[in-house]
């Protein structure tokens, strides 16, 4: 279930995550948007939008036993020194429970704020999530890469069990990426459900080749849920279609779909009324509980 959103006040994500700890849910997820740039045409959705780390933290202390996710944390706006010390202290405030999704952003804009080229996007993931888990996992860690460096230094308290981490990404060369090198892959909210088997057996033969059991790894969809009166495409429609669709996509490799009600105009829309979106997202929950 998603807690971020036009809709998400400290109030309403507190609601939704406690209940879906309740409910036996098996995450809570969030979302990153650093700017929204005036006339933009990516949709109001991005609009109004918490800091998941943040988000997470909060919600770390007030629930206790449902999964903490981010999708996702756009890797080249922060450095992985810092973002790795975050991180690992959610870790352990969260008990254990945090999903680590990262992209490598998309949106000009951000690179420009966060003082950081688009260029070479993939060549900096790969370095950054190696450093990520050295600095989680190494008493002592040196680095002089392309991108970064790290005098030989401590970063302590390390997490007892690292995060896993998971990739975003949909072209080809970000699938085989995630399986080389990630615990798992992330779906777009644009992803074509129709056919992601497609996608996860890229990411699963690249895992292979890489030598690494593609069993193991998590495929997570975004799933974006409408509750319509009829059927309107996958995720979309009545409740008990909607739990279809999910089964079909499990059948299709999908390990887990979080059910994002950001994208429906009618919730995650800041011109929604607060209230009634907030009464929809709680019922949706209800509705959709394991």
């Amino acid at each position: 279930m998603p807690v971020s959103g036009s809709w998400a006040t400290p109030e309403n994500m507190r609601r939704i995550a406690r209940r879906a700890d309740e409910l036996g849910y098996h995450g809570v997820w969030a979302f990153q948007r650093l700017l929204y740039p005036e006339g933009h045409a990516m949709g109001p959705v991005y609009r109004s939008v918490q800091d998941p780390v943040v988000a997470l933290a909060y919600l770390a202390g007030i629930t206790e036993r449902v999964r903490l996710g981010v999708a996702v944390l756009n890797l080249p706006f922060v450095s992985p020194v810092l973002l790795a010390k975050q991180l690992s202290t959610l870790q352990q405030v969260s008990g254990g429970r945090l999903d680590v999704g990262l992209g490598l952003g998309w949106l000009p804009e951000e690179f420009t704020a966060s003082g950081v080229p688009m260029e070479r996007r993939g060549r900096r993931a790969e370095e950054y999530v190696g450093l990520l888990r050295r600095l989680w996992t190494e008493d002592v860690v040196e680095h002089r890469g392309e991108f970064y460096e790290v005098p030989r230094s401590h970063q302590d308290p390390r997490p007892a069990t690292p995060p896993p981490v998971l990739l975003g990404g949909t072209a080809r060369v970000a699938l085989e990426r995630a399986g080389r090198i990630a615990d798992g892959w992330i779906s777009s909210s644009r992803a074509d459900l129709g056919t992601i088997d497609q996608q996860i057996a890229i990411v699963k033969e690249a895992a292979r080749e890489a030598g690494r059991d593609p069993d193991a790894l998590r495929f997570v969809v975004r799933g974006v849920t409408r509750v319509r009166p009829a059927d309107e495409g996958p995720l979309t429609g009545p409740y008990d279609k909607i739990r279809r669709d999910v089964e079909e996509l499990a059948a299709r490799g999908v390990t887990e779909v979080f059910h994002d009600l950001n994208f429906d105009p009618e919730i995650g829309n800041p011109e929604a009324d607060p209230g009634e979106s907030l009464r929809r997202a709680e019922e949706a929950l209800d509705a959709l509980a394991p």
